[in-house]
Formats: structure tokens, sequence, C-alpha cells
């Protein structure tokens, strides 16, 4: 019997951080329609909150590494607390401008993904430490996350409904606070966890090789590759969604802030259902079937249905089934991602999955709301479902996704790799992901 306690102090960790998310992810929306009553805008700060995640994941894959996995997710969890916990500070004393909002919410993206690559990327050697199996582990982290984005999504939507959306941004910084410490308290004794010693002296050279590594070994893996490319669709149609389509539609058509939660919680109950179900009972079939039958059920229905209805309960449902789907996803593509990358590669490899996979989310975030002042919120709808659903068909079109049932060690390498270069290995990312995470 391993040692359970930094496997169960992370997935408790990133539970925590996971639900306080939430709560930014309904209340930041919410307060820039409230104060500002602009689509618009609320574009634009999802714009600056989503375009220092693509940087951070761009560069911080190495950063990690010399840093520490352990010393990684705390700082980060800090910097986000003190980031979130600035923006109700500043309203509450009259001198928030919306240029500070901007910043701020940019910080906590930019400090965000390192602290959530670092977690991820930890899973497969905590998994070892405990004595318990990457699918399970896998399956477990992804669940738990999802279990806290419903819970979150609830309260969110309560909360702002009773105590207003700044009340809900300080209680999003005291997750980070808690989350910070159960890393510091509860993860130790994990050698992967702590700083690696320099492979080179530290230099701009050393650190371009250690970078360049993550995103050769994820163009030379066509199935990574596909991956990346499906989810970056996906993630940047879902932060449309999140960030403005979902509010406007609640504002407008359902009974605002509490069914913004209601539909969020509904598809994270799904979620944490799909995730369960898998872990339970996946490894028994195809996972390429259970996939491709999965990707297409799970976000652009909602889309269809919240741009025909007006009302709540047809969207409800939709979200559950859609979570449902979308909570087996995350498993599969974890376990994927960790079966064909080594543990030396595996911050830098995570790092250029996130860059990739949502590199879109800035884009998605104001074109959603771009589009709602151009062709109103039934034409936006339509059009980001359609986006969502074509990208969707991939596993249906492209040919590499044939190898998602391979045994691991059994895909060949797809080029020569140079002598700098590391070759893709036997066996092993939203956003999402971060690793691909698709879905709300």
């Amino acid at each position: 019997m391993g040692n359970r306690t930094p496997l169960a102090a992370t997935l408790a960790a990133n539970s925590i951080s996971t639900a306080g998310t939430s709560l930014t992810l309904i209340g930041v929306p919410w307060f820039v329609l409230e104060t500002t009553g602009s689509a618009g805008r609320a574009g634009v700060v999802a714009f600056c909150a989503t375009l220092p995640i693509v940087v951070a994941a761009l560069i911080g894959g190495p950063v990690i590494d010399r840093f520490g996995r352990r010393r990684t997710a705390i700082a980060s969890d800090a910097v986000c607390a003190a980031a979130i916990a600035v923006i109700p500070l500043l309203h509450f004393a009259g001198v928030l401008d919306f240029w500070m909002l901007c910043a701020l919410m940019a910080l906590n993206g930019f400090a965000h993904t390192p602290g959530n690559t670092a977690r991820y990327v930890l899973i497969p050697d905590l998994a070892e430490h405990a004595g318990t199996t990457l699918p399970r582990a896998a399956s477990l982290f992804d669940a738990v996350s999802r279990g806290a984005r419903m819970i979150g999504a609830a309260l969110a939507g309560v909360l702002i409904a009773f105590v207003g959306a700044e009340t809900v941004l300080l209680l999003d910084a005291a997750t980070f606070g808690l989350s910070a410490l159960l890393i510091a308290a509860g993860v130790r004794g994990v050698r992967a966890a702590e700083p690696r010693k320099a492979e080179a002296p530290v230099s701009l050279r050393a650190y371009g090789t250690e970078l360049r590594e993550g995103y050769v070994h994820v163009l030379g893996n066509r199935l990574l590759l596909a991956v990346v490319v499906m989810v970056m669709f996906m993630n940047g149609t879902d932060q449309g969604w999140n960030a403005v389509l979902l509010p406007v539609h609640a504002e407008s058509e359902l009974s605002g802030a509490p069914a913004i939660g209601l539909l969020t919680a509904l598809f994270g109950a799904g979620g944490l259902a799909g995730a369960l179900l898998y872990g339970a009972v996946g490894h028994r079939f195809s996972r390429r079937a259970v996939f491709t039958v999965c990707v297409i059920l799970c976000g652009a229905p909602r889309f269809l249905v919240a741009a025909v209805t007006g009302t709540t309960l047809p969207l409800a449902v939709t979200m559950l089934l859609g979570g449902i789907a979308g909570g087996v996803l995350n498993p599969i593509l974890t376990t994927v991602v960790y079966e064909r990358v080594p543990d030396r590669l595996r911050s830098r490899v995570s790092g250029a999955l996130t860059a990739g996979s949502e590199f879109a989310m800035p884009v998605g975030g104001l074109a959603a709301g771009l589009l709602v002042e151009g062709a109103g919120a039934t034409g936006a709808l339509l059009a980001m479902g359609g986006i969502y659903f074509l990208a969707t068909l991939s596993p249906l079109v492209f040919p590499s996704w044939r190898t998602l049932d391979d045994v691991p060690g059994a895909e060949p390498v797809q080029k020569p790799v140079p002598q700098t270069e590391v070759p893709a290995p036997a066996p092993v990312s939203s956003s999402g992901p971060s690793r691909p995470t698709p879905g709300p």
C-alpha cells in the first residue's frame, strides 16, 4: 500500500481551486454586464483573461521543471488569490476602472496556468506513489474537478443573487489560498514534485532548447496534434459560451445569474457522472468509438437549444446530457497524453498542449461579444455552435484518430528527429485544459 496523502492533497487542492474558478467564470461576466451593460466589454474582459493563459503555456513548461512542480502550484495559487481579491476591493473603494479589471484578470490568467499544469503533470507519479493505476487516477482527477465545478457553479448562481458578484470574487480568492496551503502541507516526499537539477546552465539558449523539446514532441505525434487542433476550436467556442453567450441568454431569456449557476452545475453533475462511469467500465470499450460519440454530443447541442428556445428546462436537460458525454472525454485524453509522454518531458509537452488547445480562447470570447452586438444572440449562438459541431467531426474524418486504441509503445515515430530533440517514447492533458479540456 503506497502513500496516498500527496495524491489526496493534490486532488483536494485542484477541486477547491476549480470550484473557485467556477465562481469567477460566472461572477466576472455577470459583474461586467451589471456594471457596464455591454456584451462587447464582457468579450474584451474574456480576451484579456485568456490571452495570458496562452502566453504562459507557450513559455512556461521549462520554468515548472526548474522551479519545481510543488513550488509552482503554491506560487500560482498565491498570485491568483491576490489578483482576484483586489477586484472587489477596488470596486468597493470606488476606484476600479475598466482597464484595471482587464489587467487583473490578465494577471490571474497568466499565473493560473502554471499551477494547473504543475498539478496535472504530477498525477502519474502521485498515482504510482499511492499504489493505484493511471487510468483510475486520471478518471478520479477529472471526476473531482467536474464535481467541484458543479458545486462552484451552483454556489455562484445563488451567491450572486443574494450577496452580489463582488462577494463571490472574494470567496474565489479564498479558495486559491486554501489550495496553496493544501499543496504546501500535503505534497511532500515526492521526488517528481521538487525542482530538477538543470541539465544545462541557465541561459536563454538552454531554455529555448528545453521549450522546443515539448513542441517537437507534439508535432511529431499525429494523434496529439489532432487532439490539440480539435480541442482548440472546442475551447474557443466554449469560452464564447461561458463568457458571453450564456450570461446574455440568461439575462434576456431566463432568470439571470441563478439560471447560469443551475445550468453550469447540471453540466458539471453530468461531467462527474460521465467521468466516474468511464473510470468504472470505460476500459471495456474501444476508446475511439466512445470518444467519437461523446465528443459530438457534449457541446454543439446546447448552442442550438439555447438559440431556438427561451425556457430553462430544455437547456437544462441538454446541459446535463452534454455533461455526461463530456465527462467521458478527459479521462481518455489524459490517459493518452500520459501514455505518450515521458516524465522528463511532461511539463514541457503539457505546456505545448495547453498553448495549442487554448490558442483560440481569447478570440472565442471576443468574437462572441462582437457577434452578439452585430448579429444578435440567436445568430451568435448558431454561428458558434456550428463551429463547435464541425470541430467535433474530426475523429470521423482524420486517420490519425485511428491510433487512439493503439497499445502504448506501438505507435511509430512519424519522422526522423534531430540530435537535439527527443523521439516519441513508448508509453504515457482542458484548457482545457493545461491539458486538452473540452467542455465548460
